[in-house]
């Protein structure tokens, strides 16, 4: 390829020629039998994810956003409640607490991973109930693919009686101390939007948990408040099915996440080992394994990199450009009291560099070469 020939950000055409047989296979399937809504392949797609993450349960969904509001809704939590979530994420966590009429309350994250900051959270609480919510639950971002730290969190919850909600959207695959994303938390939401490290041809998601009637509420909610019958209507629920054709693609995208892990930290490695005397390149906390979403390094000219990267056929991405509490649409909402800081502050310095499983050590090479010529090393 030559050198200043256009990359792509996440080459997910190089994954498709790998399975396009099984793929292709898996459809036709699906087209044979005609079963577009809960044919057999979403029950055993629940299935197998459940059995790669050791968790009892696994509701699909039709999105990362409708699986937060899946559990939201099943857990009750409405007008008056307050919901504590990262100010610096994507807004869908924030806009699932919204949609769902509770408030969400926006904490900031901690300077070194920026992961939601069990340190802001009990002042947080303080701090909404003189503003009279309630305190309901917590939901930390899994962000750029490494798990929060759900130990504080959770014991954080229990003192409060709040309920956690893992956002791993981001990081489904990933570990903290040893334990796999869907154990870490009472319930676990996710997303296979495309460009997630396990993600589907269109959206899709899910809910994981270890308490089974709460599942089935889960399963009641997304196909209308189904009860027993399909017009027995026992909960106010949603269209949010996943799709047949989509689980087909994930149960053949599944059967090569975890080499597929494997590769993104090999390519996460090589970026840390070429950059990280000229960049802040992201940190893992020991023990854990990240799926690297996103490779995000911090600089202080991102604009002026952005655009010298362009220039060389190296694409990036800003992931995120704005903390979600000064978003428009978000700047009614609570703030705790310690501020946003570090939000604001890794807002104004991140930029994404291509990371996928199938970055070659050359073509990488060429990234990490153009990324120190165009800061003068």
């Amino acid at each position: 390829m030559p050198a200043t020939e256009p990359l792509p950000f996440n080459d997910l055409q190089a994954q498709r020629r790998r399975i396009a047989p099984a793929i292709e296979r898996a459809l036709h399937g699906v087209l044979e039998h005609g079963l577009y809504i809960n044919g057999p392949e979403v029950a055993r797609l629940e299935e197998e994810l459940a059995a790669f993450c050791g968790a009892r349960h696994v509701v699909a969904c039709s999105s990362g956003t409708d699986a937060l509001v899946l559990a939201l809704l099943a857990l009750r939590i409405g007008a008056g409640d307050a919901v504590f979530v990262p100010a610096f994420t994507f807004a869908a966590t924030a806009e699932a607490v919204a949609l769902v009429g509770a408030t969400p309350v926006f904490v900031d994250i901690d300077p070194r991973y920026a992961l939601l900051d069990p340190a802001g959270i009990e002042a947080a609480i303080v701090h909404v109930g003189s503003l009279g919510l309630r305190p309901r639950a917590i939901i930390p971002v899994d962000l750029y693919g490494q798990p929060a730290d759900y130990i504080a969190i959770n014991a954080i919850a229990a003192r409060h009686g709040m309920a956690v909600i893992a956002d791993a959207a981001q990081s489904f695959g990933a570990m903290l101390a040893g334990r796999p994303v869907g154990q870490l938390a009472p319930i676990t939401v996710t997303s296979f939007f495309p460009a997630k490290p396990f993600g589907c041809y269109g959206d899709g998601g899910a809910v994981i948990t270890a308490d089974g009637a709460l599942a089935e509420a889960l399963r009641s909610l997304r196909e209308h408040g189904r009860g027993a019958a399909r017009y027995d209507h026992q909960r106010i629920g949603l269209n949010a099915r996943l799709d047949t054709l989509q689980a087909a693609i994930l149960l053949e995208k599944l059967a090569i996440f975890a080499d597929e892990i494997e590769q993104r930290e090999q390519a996460a490695r090589r970026y840390t080992a070429g950059l990280r005397d000229v960049v802040a390149t992201p940190e893992v906390g020991e023990g854990n394994r990240s799926v690297w979403a996103q490779y995000t390094i911090r600089v202080a000219d991102r604009e002026g990199l952005a655009q010298r990267l362009h220039a060389v056929g190296v694409p990036t991405a800003v992931h995120y450009p704005c903390p979600v509490a000064r978003q428009p649409a978000y700047r009614q909402f609570p703030i705790a009291p310690a501020g946003i800081g570090n939000a604001e502050r890794w807002s104004a310095m991140v930029l994404s560099l291509p990371l996928h499983a199938y970055l070659d050590a050359a073509t990488q090479q060429r990234i990490i070469t153009a990324v120190r010529t165009a800061l003068g090393d």
